[in-house]
């Protein structure tokens, strides 16, 4: 199959595939679109079963990125890069040379950011071959601590605050008692639950690492869930914090909820099942408008800002949302569908 000719491809601007046989890096960037400025994208390194996955994954990735910079209202395109290995266990400062080699081949047209297995040393290992990376050099932050360029902070706030926004507008409540799922504990969904937990939500977690569950459980109170058992938990709120393409019919079905709001990139597997969670009367965060805080705190360290600006600007997620809910009361329409219309109108 051909890149033009895959389920994801949306008329992408530009895909590379990058192999270096000395460190053994396997990558694939992809540009969405860049009418409102350069992609802007992190880069992720997960352990995909085949390169089909992997391909699937930056192609969605990179869409997403372009429509989520147009719901924040920045000037920037939308772009993805994936690197195909273990983060545990493959990772290599070698091949984070070899990666910066690759984005900068792409002279500009893809900007690379942190993501999910990869960390601020990695970006500044990449640093040392291409000036195309962002988020190395921090001077804001969310929570006003000491900025180390890790926009995660600013991720899981957004997404506190959007989740917050959504489950006053779904059930007319505050956190306090809320049940909260929350599938991945990472860097955005540890930060997530300690949001969450010092609101007096009651949250039960999973993840792929037992240690991280571990950890929920030990400091917020939590309840331990077996990854396979998290959509079939009673609770109010699912927040999915891992991996995207989860919220299919089958999943779906089994879901008990009123609201879903989290972290992950592309949740639902086809745009088709945001009408499928609305008829089933769950109100869905649409994922790129809520998780936007990293990108904006990306960009306000590329700017004059201040830590207050940094955290006004993402409250911004919570109007955002209110009026996506609005628009789709008002059409009769799920949410995610409004918010692309909302987002084509900005960057097409």
């Amino acid at each position: 199959m051909s890149v033009f000719e895959h389920s994801e491809f949306d008329g992408h601007e530009h895909v590379a595939f990058y192999q270096d046989k000395v460190t053994g890096l396997k990558a694939i960037i992809a540009v969405h679109n860049s009418n409102l400025g350069n992609a802007l994208g992190g880069c992720r390194m997960w352990p995909y079963a085949s390169d089909e996955e992997a391909l699937k994954d930056v192609l969605r990735l990179s869409k997403g990125m372009t429509y989520k910079a147009a719901m924040a209202g920045l000037k920037q395109g939308g772009g993805k890069a994936v690197i195909m290995g273990d983060p545990r266990t493959e990772k290599t400062p070698d091949k984070m040379l070899a990666m910066g080699k690759f984005i900068d081949s792409l002279s500009g047209k893809y900007i690379s950011a942190e993501d999910s297995g990869l960390t601020v040393d990695d970006l500044k290992l990449m640093g040392k071959q291409t000036a195309h990376v962002s988020g190395i050099q921090a001077k804001y932050h969310i929570n006003s601590e000491p900025a180390d360029g890790n926009p995660a902070p600013s991720t899981a706030y957004g997404v506190y605050v959007g989740l917050k926004t959504t489950v006053k507008h779904a059930m007319n409540s505050e956190l306090e008692g809320v049940k909260v799922a929350i599938q991945g504990l990472g860097h955005v969904g540890m930060r997530l639950a300690k949001h969450l937990h010092k609101q007096g939500a009651r949250l039960y977690v999973t993840d792929i690492h037992p240690e991280n569950i571990e950890k929920a459980v030990s400091e917020f109170s939590a309840i331990a869930v077996n990854p396979e058992d998290i959509y079939d938990v009673d609770v109010d709120v699912f927040a999915p914090c891992a991996m995207g393409g989860i919220l299919d019919a089958e999943n779906i079905a089994r879901l008990k909820v009123k609201v879903i709001a989290g972290a992950a990139n592309n949740q639902l597997a086809k745009e088709a099942f945001g009408q499928l969670l609305a008829d089933k009367g769950i109100l869905y965060a649409p994922d790129y408008v809520i998780n936007a805080g990293g990108i904006i705190d990306i960009f306000h360290q590329s700017i004059s800002s201040s830590d207050k600006a940094l955290r006004e600007h993402v409250n911004k997620i919570s109007d955002t949302l209110l009026e996506i809910y609005r628009r789709a009361e008002i059409q009769g329409i799920a949410a995610n569908i409004v918010a692309n219309q909302i987002a084509e109108e900005r960057f097409g």
